[in-house]
């Protein structure tokens, strides 16, 4: 039984060396991703088949300032590394000092391998990830809940993946940004989403795991301006479901967009009924029984971690919907200041949305062994 704390709907690992060199079928052992020196005295992760190594300090930034960040990133070497990025004994103070009582884990590398052009190298890693997931999740059953990875080489490959990763305990499923077959509306999905419906697994899809959204794409003006375009990916992601009628014909399917956050939900719900009110009698359009947003409503959850505007429009959105995250260990993260942020956040809430949001929700969504415990702020029941 998960203890007494909020739940983090959206964290990560930073994948050690022998994640894919041990784990990983021995066809694959030699060019499997591995750390490696580089030219500046850095150690980085070396993907064979991508073009940037995937630098360290990126993946295990979080608690630490600009500045520190900056500096650490010119010199860090994989021992650099906090074990609590990889070891799931090692994190548990982590999560302790923060109020943190579960997380849901998400791959780093394995973000970048998403996008990865050789259909059966990546499969091969994602299956190397998982068995080294499954071992490390075992270090703390109870706290912390791994999703499996899946290259969907096809749609029955795909289904045995699904069930290879409910036998391993894992709790929902980290999916690429785009297939490789056809897209995720396409009716050949529909057995696929028949089985995620069947294992009870959400399909999760993550920021920077799909080219429409990465972050190496040309931009316009600053490079902070491509930074603010990522979340596109996913929005396209829900629209491709919504509009495509994958909810009508599968409506326990559950879907999760990670790192998008959601104050941006209620005027997409709005510009998507608008469109369809539009275009369609009564905005119900054909192979649909309801208005775009109600699918949304219902099948669709988004995590955010630091994200005040979603607070402050749930007015227009059901907080039903809303996973909070701590995104753990990446720079991006609230560690160790999560209590504070959402003591800041959260002061103009009913109780009954701080503890959907904070731990009810997620525990549904991904069937966590949460009971009626409930979730706490500085060490006191909020």
């Amino acid at each position: 039984m998960i203890p007494r704390g909020i739940i983090s709907a959206d964290s990560h690992v930073c994948e050690p060396p022998n994640c894919y060199v041990d784990y990983i079928e021995p066809k694959y052992r030699d060019s499997a991703p591995h750390v490696a020196p580089q030219p500046d005295g850095t150690e980085a992760f070396i993907v064979p088949g991508m073009k940037r190594p995937v630098a360290l300090g990126f993946i295990d930034g979080a608690g630490f300032s600009i500045k520190e960040r900056n500096e650490r990133a010119r010199k860090v070497k994989f021992s650099d590394i906090r074990e609590a990025a990889y070891s799931g004994r090692a994190r548990l103070p982590y999560m302790d000092q923060d109020g943190v009582a579960a997380e849901i884990i998400y791959a780093s590398i394995g973000m970048g391998l998403c996008m990865h052009r050789d259909p059966e190298y990546k499969d091969a890693c994602m299956k190397a990830y998982n068995r080294w997931l499954q071992a490390m999740c075992s270090e703390a059953p109870d706290r912390i809940f791994g999703l499996a990875q899946t290259a969907i080489l096809s749609v029955d490959s795909a289904i045995e993946d699904f069930r290879r990763a409910k036998e391993m305990g894992m709790v929902g499923m980290m999916m690429p940004g785009r297939p490789i077959h056809e897209d995720y509306d396409h009716p050949d999905y529909d057995a696929l989403w028949d089985c995620a419906e069947d294992l009870g697994l959400p399909i999760c899809f993550h920021i920077l795991t799909s080219r429409d959204g990465s972050l190496n794409m040309p931009h316009r003006g600053h490079e902070m301006n491509n930074f603010l375009g990522i979340i596109r990916a996913v929005q396209d992601v829900v629209g491709l479901m919504v509009l495509g009628g994958v909810f009508e014909r599968h409506p326990k399917l559950k879907l999760v967009c990670a790192e998008g956050d959601a104050g941006w939900m209620p005027h997409y719900m709005y510009r998507m009924d608008h469109a369809a009110k539009f275009n369609f009698e009564g905005g119900v359009i054909k192979g649909l029984s309801k208005v775009p947003s109600e699918y949304i409503k219902s099948n669709v959850w988004m995590t955010f971690q630091d994200d005040l505007t979603a607070f402050n429009s749930l007015h227009q959105m059901p907080h039903t919907q809303l996973l909070w995250a701590d995104d753990f260990p990446h720079t991006d993260s609230t560690w160790p200041r999560s209590q504070q942020l959402l003591a800041e956040h959260t002061a103009n809430l009913q109780e009954q949305e701080r503890q959907a949001i904070m731990r009810g929700n997620v525990a549904r969504v991904f069937n966590l062994p949460a009971g009626t415990e409930s979730w706490r702020m500085n060490g006191a029941t909020a």
